[in-house]
């Protein structure tokens, strides 16, 4: 007990000096239910959609089959929905994170001085590895290795080799960060432009599905038949 005592003061003592939030406790009941009904509800409604739109055991069996695939695409599909949520965040902190660092440094701060205050400050994907590199730079780790793993964030490899530059030579790097903070909102324009264009071209899927068919049982299907009438009674 005072082994197991001892490590739970250190975890605690290493936590709050890399600022990394301590365990919560578990989720009461009510938490409980609202992971099962998560986890479970929709499988569950396939099964009873089923069950009363069809009836019998073809029913059960259709919504057992939907069960399944609800399932089966809610397994894979969640992590990846996570993943792309994840990237569009990281995507839209660059440029704020880039503009903050600007700021500090050019008050004089040092890499690790403007990325701590920033990490702390920001939050999300970006702040927290902002912070954790400060935290591995103020523990004397190795300075490449730090910057790298900020450096592994889709968009941040620039970013991380602009502060690892001025740490290692003490070069001003408020005015190259300001630069890149810039090209990161020029980059994310882009992107919203191309999303909103690609968007557009897609728009024309469904429209098309739902005027052709209307052209041709509206314009073309009564003079068809019209013709059609015509000839068959000699007219």
């Amino acid at each position: 007990m005072a082994a197991r005592r001892r490590e739970r003061g250190t975890r605690g003592r290493l936590a709050a000096l890399l600022n990394v939030p301590r365990g919560q406790p578990g989720p009461g009941l009510r938490g409980r239910a609202r992971t099962w009904a998560v986890r479970w509800g929709p499988p569950l409604g396939a099964v009873l959609t089923g069950a009363v739109l069809i009836g019998g055991v073809a029913g059960w069996a259709v919504g057992l089959v939907g069960a399944y695939a609800v399932r089966r695409l809610a397994r894979h599909g969640g992590p990846q929905g996570t993943d792309r949520a994840r990237a569009a965040e990281t995507a839209r902190q660059l440029p704020l994170a880039a503009d903050l660092l600007a700021a500090c440094l050019g008050a004089g701060a040092g890499p690790r001085e403007a990325a701590e205050a920033v990490g702390e400050s920001l939050g999300g994907p970006v702040g927290d590895r902002l912070a954790r590199t400060a935290a591995e730079l103020r523990l004397g780790g190795e300075p490449a290795e730090a910057w790298g793993r900020l450096g592994a964030i889709p968009g941040a490899a620039a970013l991380a080799g602009c502060l690892e530059r001025a740490g290692a030579t003490g070069a001003p790097a408020a005015e190259p960060v300001a630069r890149l903070a810039e090209g990161f909102r020029a980059n994310r324009a882009r992107s919203a432009v191309a999303r909103a264009q690609r968007a557009q071209v897609l728009i024309t899927a469904p429209v098309g599905l739902c005027f052709l068919p209307a052209f041709l049982a509206v314009g073309v299907a009564p003079v068809v038949i019209g013709l059609a009438s015509g000839l068959l009674t000699g007219d």
